[in-house]
């Protein structure tokens, strides 16, 4: 029995470790933990209720970025950093997004929490990368959606600047990719790059 329990625990940190220490009822439940024992350790503090179905190892250090684990398993995994929030997370400009942004598939059906805003598309798997427990546009992808989007060009320019700066081939492959969003994105692309004095 100690060593059925010890296995448990040896799996869900594992599972929790790939999400910056947290993990839902419902993946707790496929690992063995019934709603009882859920209610137990969180009762005992074993670990620690972050949300309506979602726990987190009090033993995990907080990371800075634990709220977009959060809402990538709210999702089950679905929803992908991007846009304004990824620009941050990718040290991109000098943005401070008032709402965490995520783009989801277009058949996602959960109604958003205030503070999020969902993007609808299907993203490839290249525009894509894991990054501390959740999923988040490539500093490309990123750069293509706020092209794409209605933020102010002069801090467009700069983001485009500091991604040109770590990735000098970065420059080649946005050119290569503006078009692919339409002629108003490829514009503003071309824009940035010519401010930036990348043209």
């Amino acid at each position: 029995m100690r060593a059925d329990r010890q296995d448990l625990r040896r799996q869900l940190a594992a599972l929790a470790a790939e999400q910056s220490g947290h993990f839902t009822a419902a993946q707790a439940v496929s690992v063995g933990y019934s709603h009882q024992a859920q209610k137990f350790h969180a009762d005992r503090g074993n670990w620690l209720r972050v949300d309506r179905g979602l726990f987190r190892l009090p033993q995990w250090p907080v990371g800075a970025h634990d709220d977009l684990v959060r809402w990538s398993l709210w999702s089950r995994g679905r929803a992908i950093v991007s846009h304004e929030t990824a620009l941050a997370v990718h040290e991109l400009g000098d943005v401070n997004p008032a709402v965490i942004h995520l783009t989801v598939p277009p058949n996602f059906r959960s109604r958003p929490p205030s503070g999020i805003r969902l993007h609808r598309g299907e993203l490839p798997d290249s525009d894509i990368w894991l990054f501390e427990g959740f999923r988040i546009t490539t500093p490309l992808r990123t750069l293509l959606d706020i092209a794409a989007g209605t933020l102010d060009l002069d801090q467009l320019v700069d983001a485009i600047k500091q991604a040109c700066e770590r990735t000098p081939a970065m420059r080649d492959a946005l050119m290569s990719r503006s078009e692919d969003l339409g002629p108003s994105a490829a514009l503003r692309i071309e824009r940035a790059l010519r401010l930036g004095g990348l043209l």
